[in-house]
């Protein structure tokens, strides 16, 4: 059990979020962000910038039911851009030198320059996004009117749909928790939470206080997520069931207000401690425990690297 129930319990909730990198963890403060990275030397690297997170933030990051959409977009593209840069810095200078560029990275090199990073990220973006829009809204829409062709009743459609996406999602994330490079992952997303889950108890950020909290935490992405697929099944059960074409269609143009309405939930949730936020928690929790694994030692040691930089500074705010 890793010693989670002798830990303090929280003090405070912090607006302090984050993210599991390539070897290391992402962390976003009120004016900070930052990185840390375990390099493949066995050393610690640290980066952080600065950032608009809390009353100076753009009306647009503040306003309720509009920045929702915003903020997960935003946090979405920062976190792909450290993934990267995560992963570079596993890349040895020596070996990256080694290596002939191909004919079609020289063009890419040569065509944009200082910005083909950007460019790939893009790209990237708009696959992964592409396809999962794809599998995950498009899929159980064909398997559910698979199901009524085959004599089901209409007002099985909905329910089909909600099924086939929570199976998919929750298959989706077990089956690659199995992955070796997965596993190191969801680590570091444990002691990401572990790490916050310290600083809301107003414990010193070593590796000992760190190791005995938990790694389960409510404004989590994936709780995000399944927060999301729940109120797309309830959104779907009063879409319009004739065209699969039309319905698919009607699905996307739901994703911005579900997206929006789950983040003011997960707002609650992380502010707030009462019956009503622990049930509308308890679906992510559960589903945490196939994306985060417990840490070692030296994946804390990252985390710790990463949140400390981000720590409020004197005279700011940094409770919900």
């Amino acid at each position: 059990m890793s010693g989670e129930n002798e830990c303090k319990k929280e003090c405070f909730k912090s607006k302090i979020g984050g993210q599991a990198l390539i070897e290391g963890v992402y962390m976003r403060g009120i004016t900070t962000a930052a990185m840390a990275c375990r390099l493949p030397d066995g050393t610690i690297d640290v980066e952080q910038w600065a950032v608009r997170n809390g009353k100076d933030a753009p009306w647009y990051r503040k306003t309720p039911f509009i920045r929702g959409c915003i903020n997960f977009v935003s946090s979405l593209a920062e976190g792909i851009r450290c993934t990267m840069r995560s992963a570079e810095k596993q890349i040895d200078d020596d070996e990256e030198d080694s290596e002939e560029p191909s004919k079609f990275e020289q063009w890419l090199t040569d065509k944009f320059g200082d910005k083909l990073v950007n460019v790939v990220m893009i790209i990237s973006v708009v696959i992964a996004l592409a396809f999962s829009l794809i599998v995950f809204k498009g899929g159980p829409i064909l398997v559910a009117d698979l199901i009524e062709k085959a004599g089901a009743p209409e007002s099985v459609r909905p329910v089909a749909e909600g099924f086939v996406r929570l199976f998919l999602l929750v298959g989706y994330m077990y089956a690659i928790s199995f992955m070796g490079s997965i596993k190191t992952l969801f680590r570091y997303h444990g002691a990401e939470h572990k790490t916050i889950a310290c600083y809301e108890a107003m414990e010193e950020l070593t590796v000992e206080n760190v190791r005995r909290h938990t790694r389960f935490h409510p404004r989590c992405g994936t709780s995000f997520i399944l927060i999301v697929l729940i109120i797309s099944f309830i959104v779907g059960i009063f879409l319009p069931r004739g065209n699969m074409w039309i319905r698919f269609g009607v699905q996307m143009l739901c994703l911005i207000p579900e997206a929006s309405i789950a983040y003011e939930i997960i707002k609650l949730a992380g502010r707030y401690d009462n019956i009503f936020t622990k049930i509308i928690s308890a679906p992510g929790l559960w589903l945490q425990r196939i994306t985060t694994k417990e840490p070692d030692d030296r994946q804390i040691e990252v985390a710790i690297a990463a949140l400390t930089p981000c720590l409020p500074k004197e005279g700011e705010e940094d409770k919900w």
